[in-house]
């Protein structure tokens, strides 16, 4: 008799008004406190997510890029600006060909999705794509250019996305670029500073993020952001990436607060 309670209709209308406004006053409570300007954002688990359900690695994926409109959709509800993914990595390109030739056509879908979004363009969001691109494929270098020129106007919301992206990669990249600098006498030595550093790297004019999440219980920065995060807020959730849900995200930015308002700063 209590199963079936449980499995009627009616007490599934009450369990999702109940959690909806648990979720309000969360977001109440949220909003009483400084939020953080940038969030960054690990997504892992789409695999073991995938695995667990009987699924594809490419169902996983699938799932996990739909995701990204979700948390997209909670940065606009909070008012928070700045938002970032690390959505491929320069080690994942060693997984099998298969599964990268899949990634690449989500990424070029969902990019070329974007330009189309009708958020995008209400939240005058601008887009900004990091890493290697050069080592993507054509058409995929393409459909960046194309909506980061679309979007490079807006300046209410900014959304990057880490592609082909290693931190460590990253640095010695800028550690190039300021050295050439020296050497065609554009920078002395004693002037290079925490500041140069920043304004060489795939990241420049973007701020530092304050909270870092990751996501399916790693907890490890998995060379993401190394410079930028010196003074982050890390966050580790045990939920895999595709199965993230608002009432997750919003337990970790309360978390964030808890820890500014523990520390003083």
């Amino acid at each position: 008799m209590l199963s079936a309670v449980y499995r009627s209709s009616l007490y599934s209308f009450f369990h999702r008004k109940i959690e909806q406004f648990r979720d309000a006053q969360l977001i109440h409570d949220i909003k009483q406190d400084p939020l953080p300007t940038h969030v960054a954002v690990i997504m892992d688990g789409n695999r073991r997510f995938a695995q667990e359900l009987g699924l594809s690695s490419e169902a996983g994926h699938i799932m996990g890029s739909k995701k990204i409109e979700d948390i997209l959709d909670w940065c606009f509800l909070l008012g928070i600006p700045v938002l970032t993914i690390y959505a491929f990595s320069t080690e994942n390109f060693k997984r099998s060909t298969e599964e990268v030739e899949t990634l690449m056509r989500l990424f070029r879908q969902e990019l070329n999705k974007a330009k189309e979004d009708s958020r995008i363009h209400q939240y005058q969001v601008r887009i900004r794509i990091f890493g290697r691109l050069e080592s993507l494929p054509e058409d995929l270098q393409e459909a960046a250019r194309s909506i980061m020129d679309m979007t490079k106007d807006y300046s209410k919301y900014s959304f990057n996305i880490a592609l082909a992206y290693g931190g460590r990669e990253e640095i010695i990249n800028a550690i190039k670029l300021i050295a050439s600098d020296v050497k065609d006498g554009k920078l002395d030595i004693p002037e290079i500073s925490q500041d140069t550093v920043s304004s060489h790297l795939y990241t420049n004019g973007i701020p530092d993020p304050d909270l870092i999440l990751r996501t399916s219980g790693e907890e490890r920065v998995s060379n993401f952001l190394l410079w930028q995060l010196a003074y982050s807020e890390l966050y580790f959730s045990d939920v895999y990436w595709p199965a993230l849900q608002k009432r997750d995200f919003l337990e970790a930015i309360k978390t964030y607060q808890t820890r500014k308002r523990r520390f003083g700063s």
